[in-house]
């Protein structure tokens, strides 16, 4: 007698579902960027580069919440930052954060893209959609765009609507984000490790810099061998590190002397937010003020820095039943207020009047 044996599954065995996602081709497509959008993003692109790159003078702001999570508070918030924009345009250049994923060390909320609804279901098509949308309103405003590259998919479907990007101090060291990084069309901020240490900045600065062939997918979602020519636009951030705030003086001049050394410009871009502010919100102003000090002894490579400010103050525990959420807050970290945040502002453009006597 023949007995049969069932072939054992060796795959999927953790997978609950696989839910198809619509290409980016057709996102694109179903929620294009207009004439003016694409002229917009472009020019935001070159002038992002010349403030990393030359002796400009005016001061690059990447401000906005730590994280969307509700677009109807984003697009309150994005109407105040554009006329403040237009306010201080002459010396202040505002970028403004639209983060749609939030990296976790164990468990939690993993943003707007992953889970629009905020509910689990982890409705990533909505996100997709969701996401391309709001940028698109934050561009027609007239404000840059500033996101975080998280997966290495997502830039496919909304990354040719963003005008600056960062790559995460739990990422900067992934050869995956680095090559993402070596092909995608913005100037990219590469933080200091969690550790404060500024090495993995560098290294990920030279090897995005360089040609780059990695795995990925095409507009049309078919797995592709991606071949990239490097981006000469990377450039680092600091953010602190477990041992504490890294912007004082003393590492401004480190950090300008290990850039050198590798022949890196000497080009800094400060997180107010994260170690630099001990993990407290309402100590940014105090890090702003401090650069401002700085530039104004002479500091030259001080170029720009990024605060996370949102409608209203701190943040609030989630998750939470939804009606109980307050409008305006963070549900990741900590902001400072939309009026100590208009109050930094003007104090930044005002500080720099001796820039531009």
């Amino acid at each position: 007698m023949l007995t049969v044996y069932a072939m054992q599954k060796t795959s999927d065995l953790h997978v609950v579902e696989t839910r198809p996602l619509p290409t980016p081709a057709q996102l694109l497509a179903e929620l294009p960027k207009t004439e003016a959008q694409a002229d917009f993003i472009t020019a935001s692109r070159r002038e992002i580069q010349r403030l990393i790159f030359t002796d400009d003078r005016k001061f690059l702001l990447i401000v906005g919440p730590c994280s969307i999570h509700d677009v109807e508070a984003g697009r309150d918030y994005a109407r105040k930052l554009a006329a403040l924009s237009r306010e201080v345009s002459d010396r202040v250049m505002i970028v403004m954060r639209v983060y749609f994923e939030k990296p976790r060390t164990t468990v939690g909320w993993k943003g707007l893209i992953m889970d629009p609804h905020l509910d689990g279901s982890a409705d990533i098509a909505a996100g997709l959609r969701l996401g391309r949308a709001f940028l698109r309103e934050v561009l027609d405003l007239g404000l840059p765009t500033a996101t975080e590259f998280l997966d290495p998919i997502t830039p496919q479907y909304i990354a040719d609507l963003v005008c600056w990007g960062a790559i995460g101090a739990r990422t900067t060291e992934s050869q995956t984000h680095r090559q993402l990084a070596s092909g995608l069309s913005m100037p990219i901020g590469f933080k200091n490790g969690t550790d404060g240490g500024l090495t993995v900045a560098i290294n990920a600065i030279k090897a995005a810099s360089q040609p780059q062939t990695f795995l990925g997918i095409g507009l049309d979602a078919c797995a592709a061998a991606v071949r990239t020519r490097g981006n000469p636009d990377c450039h680092v951030v600091l953010r602190g590190g477990a041992k504490g705030p890294n912007y004082s003086p003393a590492h401004i001049a480190e950090t300008e002397q290990q850039l050198t050394k590798a022949g890196l410009p000497a080009s800094i871009l400060v997180d107010a937010s994260h170690d630099n502010s001990s993990k407290k919100p309402e100590n940014q102003p105090a890090v702003i003020r401090e650069l401002i000090a700085q530039i104004q002894a002479g500091n030259k490579s001080i170029m720009g820095a990024m605060v996370e400010s949102n409608l209203h103050a701190g943040n609030q525990p989630f998750p939470q039943p939804l009606p109980a959420l307050k409008y305006g807050v963070s549900i990741t970290d900590g902001c400072i207020d939309w009026p100590t945040t208009e109050a930094l502002v003007r104090e930044l453009h005002a500080a720099l009047a001796p820039r531009f006597a």
